[in-house]
């Protein structure tokens, strides 16, 4: 979908949240008119939404509960409704459009993936856990939409690193004060990917009109997370000893330390298919960049 030839209307869920806020203004600054979806908006019945959606070409649904916090039963409920629920009022929603968006992408998460093999987008290995159901049952939903006239992508997305929020705004601050250190036993494979990368590779399948399907959002490189924590205590020259045991992440986190103790082996090959490139390929450029005094 080439930018000269839409209407410059796109929508985004969880436009308020990190990911959505950034694309949002990645894309005005290429000239969109952004529709923010709201939540009150998910509350609506699917023709009102509908009626909102009205003249967009494209929509982007990234709304989702954060998962990087204590899993309470509760807290378990909001993580999968937050994303089952939305995306099953959108494909709704979208379903009574009389003119519907041509393009349309869903997040999703590489926790859908087991933490053994190595996974491209063609990968069937999954994870028999909570984020990997919650992960498949999001993906489905969002499927329902094949067949229609539109071109459909899900993402599923790494650790997104920025120097202000995400994941790395929390790793970075025990390494300050010389604290930091690895978690668990720190040889849980380690996906990632920087915010300017993950904007870029957003507004890459947007604009090329054949990409539809599965993409990975992360970086070509895999590293474990020990591997990373060593090499962001010597680029801020700091120690790296301390070991953050996984029983205290689990006291901590309860079932949310799932995320933090596991991890999965992904590679972006669809993307470097399509030829897209990355700016920071490997996480040294990373950090070189979000290391970089402002």
């Amino acid at each position: 979908m080439r930018a000269e030839t839409c209407s410059r209307k796109i929508a985004i869920s969880g436009v308020s949240g990190f990911i959505g806020s950034e694309l949002a203004h990645f894309l005005e600054a290429k000239g969109f008119e952004i529709v923010p979806i709201t939540r009150k908006l998910f509350d609506l019945p699917a023709k009102m939404l509908a009626f909102h959606l009205n003249g967009i070409e494209g929509l982007y649904h990234l709304a989702g509960a954060p998962v990087l916090k204590r899993w309470t039963k509760a807290w378990k409920k909001e993580i999968r409704e937050s994303r089952i629920l939305t995306t099953r009022k959108l494909v709704d929603a979208i379903s009574l459009m009389p003119v519907k968006p041509k393009f349309v992408f869903s997040a999703s998460a590489v926790g859908i993936y087991d933490p053994y093999e190595v996974h491209d987008e063609f990968s069937t290995c999954f994870a028999n856990d909570f984020l990997g159901s919650v992960c498949l049952d999001w993906e489905k939903e969002i499927l329902k939409l094949q067949g229609q006239d539109l071109r459909l992508v899900i993402g599923r997305f790494g650790l997104v690193f920025d120097k202000k929020r995400g994941i790395y705004a929390r790793l970075i601050k025990p390494f300050k004060v010389g604290l930091g250190g690895y978690v668990g036993m720190g040889h849980q494979a380690f996906p990632f990917i920087h915010i300017k990368d993950l904007l870029n590779a957003l507004w890459f399948v947007l604009d090329k009109d054949k990409i539809n399907g599965v993409y990975n959002f992360v970086a070509p490189q895999m590293i474990s997370n020990v591997e990373f924590t060593k090499m962001l205590a010597e680029k801020m020259n700091r120690p790296s000893f301390m070991k953050v045991p996984e029983w205290l992440i689990r006291l901590v986190f309860g079932e949310g330390a799932e995320i933090l103790v596991k991890g999965q082996k992904v590679l972006p090959a669809r993307l470097l298919k399509q030829g897209f490139d990355f700016r920071f390929p490997v996480m040294s450029d990373v950090l070189d960049d979000l290391l970089k005094k402002e």
